[in-house]
């Protein structure tokens, strides 16, 4: 009876007798890797820019509408709500918060597209970012800060502004005075971002009521906890407003995604496709060397080989495969998530949890694959042999 390695000496040689068979199923292999990481890719982008804004909020709670489902279309509470956490012992203070959707005019084409536009008061904002550290700039009526991250769509805003040039265009028909730089990046809802005062909020919302928020962000003091701080809060909110923490806003925001759009569905059925069209590939190509080379299979059963030893080296030849079309897959993958970050602007990143979900689903589809491939060994029968 031969011994394990030389069943994987004898699967090796197999796959690698038949140069271009072996190609075309690693070729196959790599697309349907690069399939799926490119579906996993897009669908973790969908979550991770939906909950982006909310690492940038400047407190620990966030007050919302009951029925908050994410920050992109959420409904309004009262302001006054917001201020009577400031009553509740261990709140710091609380920040303002307005959101909606306007209309940005290209400078340069005068085209219109969606934008999304934050609101906040200069002297306290609600949210953060790294290059906005001064929002005391945006108190001047139709100031605004430009998301650099924005679709290039909405002009050559980021460009100017780099060279230090002011961009004068309009947003929901007013005009307004694009003056600094911030970082956020879009996400499937929003193609670019604009920071603004809550005056200049208001004044490009004339409809909209200054008594009315779309979300509250509260600042503990230090020394408090924040599960406690927020137990209060709600005891006191009643059912009129709900608590939360960033992290589970991101959550409901990503359950959202998840349950409320077919977008995720599609994604997902995706990595199915990928999935059935990887065992397709890989098992016509072990179901083609079985073929091929059962006389030789039945001569190892009539020289003492078990049905469990010839199985296992079309196993063996599966677990090749599966290993060296991977390689290449990933490798691509980096690629083209690159690639589509930077036409996108989405983050659209590789990670090890991702790339080792991937490698289990690139195993599976190809001993799925030679797990049905061997019922063709039952035809290996050594009497054919005389």
């Amino acid at each position: 009876m031969t011994s394990s390695p030389l069943l994987w000496s004898l699967a090796w040689r197999q796959l690698s007798r038949q140069k271009t068979k072996m190609i075309t199923a690693l070729l196959g292999i790599a697309f349907a890797c690069v399939l799926i990481f490119v579906q996993l890719g897009f669908e973790g982008a969908l979550y991770d820019s939906a909950r982006a804004p909310y690492k940038h909020l400047t407190g620990e709670l966030v007050m919302v509408s009951p029925n908050f489902e994410t920050m992109y279309s959420t409904r309004g509470f009262a302001r006054s709500r917001l201020y009577r956490a400031l009553a509740v012992d261990g709140v710091q203070s609380v920040k303002e918060l307005r959101i909606g959707r306007g209309d940005w005019k290209n400078p340069q084409t005068l085209v219109k597209r969606a934008i999304l536009i934050f609101g906040v008061k200069p002297d306290n904002p609600a949210i953060m970012f790294p290059e906005t550290s001064n929002t005391h700039a945006l108190s001047a009526l139709g100031t605004v800060f430009f998301d650099r991250n924005s679709r290039p769509e909405f002009g050559l805003v980021a460009d100017l502004i780099k060279k230090g040039q002011n961009v004068i265009t309009e947003l929901n028909d007013k005009k307004v005075v694009a003056i600094k730089l911030f970082k956020l990046g879009t996400s499937f809802t929003a193609d670019g971002n604009v920071l603004c005062s809550d005056s200049t909020f208001l004044e490009l919302y004339p409809h909209r009521f200054a008594s009315q928020l779309e979300i509250g962000v509260i600042k503990i003091k230090p020394g408090y906890s924040i599960t406690e701080v927020k137990n209060k809060l709600s005891k006191l909110s009643g059912n009129t407003v709900a608590i939360r923490t960033k992290e589970e806003l991101g959550e409901i925001d990503k359950i959202y995604w998840e349950t409320s759009t077919g977008v995720a569905f599609i994604f997902r059925l995706g990595v199915v496709v990928g999935f059935v069209v990887g065992v397709v590939i890989v098992y016509q190509i072990l179901s083609s060397d079985v073929i091929d080379h059962l006389p030789e299979y039945a001569t190892l059963k009539a020289i003492g080989y078990t049905d469990n030893a010839l199985l296992a080296i079309v196993g063996q030849e599966a677990f090749i495969l599966s290993i060296i079309g991977f390689i290449p897959g990933l490798i691509a993958s980096f690629f083209i998530y690159d690639m589509s970050n930077a036409a996108t602007g989405m983050p659209i990143t590789m990670n090890l949890q991702r790339a080792i979900l991937v490698f289990v689903l690139t195993l599976s589809m190809c001993m799925i694959s030679a797990f049905v491939a061997m019922r063709k060994l039952k035809k290996a029968d050594p009497a054919t042999l005389f």
